[in-house]
């Protein structure tokens, strides 16, 4: 099952003694920031609304003010912190992509049945995605390319690759 929020910043530090934070996107568009009108924290274990009063967007981070935020100590509080949005206001994504957040804890096997391990982590060096792949046979590195790989199912946290692509393109840990 998916989960119903999405992280797309972590608070950095307070900015100011007005109670404005400092906030590292997580997103790859900054840019949705400005048309924010409600963040969730994560508290004991359960999603709180927040609702946010202002923000401004530097070529380095995000400045905002969310309610409840009224002073230094208070944002100083929430260092560190994730900030979250609902499933339900996520930015609408291209078809066939996922959110990276969805993929992370896929298993993946090759279109001959042998599995090549669980999705820990994907790197995002330019033109293309990398998976990384842990399992039996240490770390594999898999280019994502449509050829590569032949579908997602985040859902079922299942994806399926093409075993003579892999042959040609995957980096296998020695």
């Amino acid at each position: 099952m998916l989960d119903g929020y999405l992280a797309i910043g972590e608070v950095l530090k307070p900015q100011g003694v007005k109670g404005e934070i400092k906030v590292r996107p997580i997103t790859s568009d900054p840019m949705r920031f400005e048309a924010l009108t409600k963040i969730y924290w994560l508290l004991d274990g359960a999603y709180r609304e927040a609702k946010v009063r202002a923000t401004r967007i530097d070529p380095d981070a995000v400045y905002m003010v969310v309610e409840g935020v009224r002073d230094r100590d208070r944002a100083e509080a929430l260092r560190g912190r994730l900030m979250y949005v609902g499933r339900e206001d996520a930015i609408e994504l291209p078809e066939d992509a996922e959110f990276i957040v969805d993929l992370i804890g896929c298993e993946a096997t090759d279109d001959e049945g042998n599995p090549v391990g669980r999705l820990h982590e994907v790197l995002q060096p330019g033109a293309s995605d990398v998976y990384v792949f842990r399992g039996a046979r240490g770390e594999v590195l898999v280019p994502a390319l449509k050829s590569v790989v032949l579908s997602v199912d985040v859902s079922r946290k299942r994806i399926l690759l093409s075993a003579k692509r892999l042959s040609e393109v995957a980096v296998y840990e020695e």
